[in-house]
């Protein structure tokens, strides 16, 4: 569409989790290395939240492409399982080969005879569930009996779970208390700052290909982090709309305009619009409610 336009490569803003976009920001490595150093110190559980956008799949991806050969990784993007679904998850990642209609007691014990053997190869294994906050209570407590499989030496087999802040609450709930317990490392992760968002599109811009000049103007990137906050699937989605419509109007560089007319085709934009109106209408209310009473006392 506009890639010959911008000399690029390929499409820089993408909103599909691409490790070779990942951008290394401080707070990106700094969560990067809490979990490299977590799984290398044989940790059971480690957890990873954030807000919806601000990069948790892509790191994911990041971490699993980092690990040596010395681990094997097993990923499940969509935990709303219940707790005999997520087994047969975990055992098809695992490679397991099961017998049909197998029983729950054969099912375990499955998993853990792969577990042993891939012990005794010199593997390590780490379960990486997505949208972690999804799952349901009693899936929890399943998912906190599998790092009960372990050797004299260490744990057969090592857990990261990538949430919404949603999953916090949920693990303080008594009935899953020694599961909150069990985790030793976990990091939040935020929005970028204003100056990470900057360098995030041009690193962006010039892994996909751009060699040209400064391609967003200061006035753009300012425009950019008021309508985004700095989220990173909104700075990808708002920066290809602007780039659509420079593109649509002869334009090689990305103003403010281009941006806030991005925002405003943007449903966050929009929503941002309707609850300024809502607490304008709601002034107005209040104040008019107060007239009233002020009238009628």
């Amino acid at each position: 569409m506009y890639k010959a336009h911008f000399g690029l490569r390929e499409q820089p803003f993408g909103i599909t989790p691409d490790t070779s976009f990942f951008f290394a920001c401080p707070s990106y490595q700094e969560a990067l290395n809490t979990l490299l150093i977590a799984v290398r110190n044989g940790e059971g559980f480690i957890k990873i939240t954030g807000e919806v956008g601000v990069g948790k799949t892509l790191l994911c991806r990041k971490f699993m492409t980092t690990l040596g050969d010395e681990f094997v990784t097993a990923y499940i993007p969509n935990p709303f399982l219940e707790p005999r679904a997520l087994m047969f998850a975990l055992a098809d990642e695992l490679e397991v080969s099961l017998e049909k209609d197998v029983d729950q007691h054969q099912l375990l014990k499955s998993i853990n005879h792969r577990l042993l053997v891939l012990a005794r190869a010199g593997k390590r294994v780490v379960l990486c569930l997505d949208e972690a906050q999804a799952m349901p209570l009693d899936t929890l407590e399943a998912l906190r009996l599998l790092t009960n499989l372990e050797t004299e030496k260490r744990k057969l087999l090592q857990i990261v779970m990538f949430g919404q802040p949603e999953l916090n609450h949920k693990l303080q709930q008594e009935a899953i208390r020694q599961l909150n317990q069990r985790i030793t490392f976990h990091y939040h992760l935020g929005p970028l700052n204003k100056d990470d968002m900057e360098f995030y599109v041009s690193h962006r811009l010039s892994i996909a290909g751009y060699t040209g000049g400064r391609l967003f103007g200061s006035s753009a990137i300012q425009a950019m982090y008021a309508s985004s906050g700095g989220v990173p699937r909104l700075v990808n989605i708002l920066s290809h709309k602007a780039l659509m419509l420079a593109y649509g109007e002869g334009k090689h560089e990305i103003t403010a305009r281009h941006v806030r007319a991005a925002a405003r085709d943007t449903g966050a934009a929009r929503n941002k619009i309707w609850f300024l109106g809502w607490l304008a209408a709601a002034a107005l209310i209040t104040v008019g409610t107060s007239i009233g009473w002020a009238y009628f006392k």
